[in-house]
């Protein structure tokens, strides 16, 4: 039995994994300086904070849209038993939706809400392609993918709230006095929804060996794989806190770099430890 596994390009997983489980990306939009492009086609992260940096307005980000998804299962379809779509969380895009209404022409392919962002999404993706590598069906690997969906545990943390501020995230007040105190909150992802959690103080660095501790001690965590995503990081902060999570016994430590759709929200500087709880 042959199944695909597809995920919006939200899911930020590296490209050796993606090569390696043979997981097609479907692009998000992002548009800027008067175009729309395709996250991770022809735009990337670098083109975004330049942008910003130039003065340039703070860039939109817009679903796969159901034209696009239509294309998608009508050439994927045909060629599979079965075709599984992962998308971004319901509660941040209408990509689930768009999904959904293209899928029902075809019997065979099934659209997942993971529930999550960034690698927390791509978390989902990776377990579908090596359930469909040892050869489960398609209901067991539905059933897998609906119970690890609350078992994610995504959290990150913003070095400064300017980008959150200039979406309308925050307020430019807020965020001006975070950036004075030197505050780092740490975004929490719980239930497919985003809330504050503890906010450290401090040079951006320096706070996230207490991060790393406040996340993984006492956790129940699943050992087997943790992700270390980031954007536009100093090389030497995510191969830092790599080190840091290698010391809680983790079998695999991945460093993934956000994509466009993310960093338009984050901005530079934002790094997160991703994770499943057993």
């Amino acid at each position: 039995m042959s199944i695909k596994i597809t995920a919006t390009s939200t899911c930020d997983l590296p490209p050796e994994l993606l090569e390696r489980y043979q997981i097609t990306m479907v692009p998000l939009y992002v548009s800027f300086g008067g175009g729309t492009y395709q996250d991770g086609v022809d735009a990337n992260p670098e083109d975004i904070f330049r942008h910003v940096e130039d003065g340039g307005q703070l860039p939109s980000t817009s679903a796969v849209n159901i034209a696009d998804y239509q294309a998608l299962f009508a050439d994927l379809s045909p060629q599979y038993d079965d075709v599984l779509h992962i998308t971004i969380g319901s509660e941040f895009s209408c990509c689930y939706q768009n999904a959904l209404v293209a899928a029902a022409d075809y019997p065979n392919v099934h659209v997942v809400d993971s529930r999550n962002l960034t690698v927390g999404q791509g978390l989902l993706a990776l377990a579908a392609a090596e359930a469909a590598e040892r050869g489960d069906s398609i209901e067991d690997i539905l059933n897998l993918l609906d119970g690890m969906a609350g078992r994610v545990d995504t959290t990150f943390v913003v070095d400064k709230l300017d980008y959150l501020a200039k979406g309308g995230r925050c307020s430019s007040v807020v965020a001006l006095g975070a950036n004075l105190l030197k505050l780092k909150p740490c975004i929490v992802l719980a239930d497919g929804k985003m809330s504050v959690g503890k906010k450290y103080r401090g040079a951006f660095d320096k706070v996230l060996a207490d991060y790393v501790l406040d996340q993984l001690n006492g956790k129940d965590a699943d050992l087997d794989r943790i992700f270390v995503v980031h954007t536009r990081c100093d090389p030497a902060i995510p191969e830092n806190v790599c080190a840091m999570v290698r010391q809680f016994g983790f079998h695999q430590v991945h460093t993934a770099v956000a994509g466009c759709t993310i960093s338009c929200h984050c901005g530079p500087n934002t790094l997160g430890i991703i994770f499943l709880r057993k």
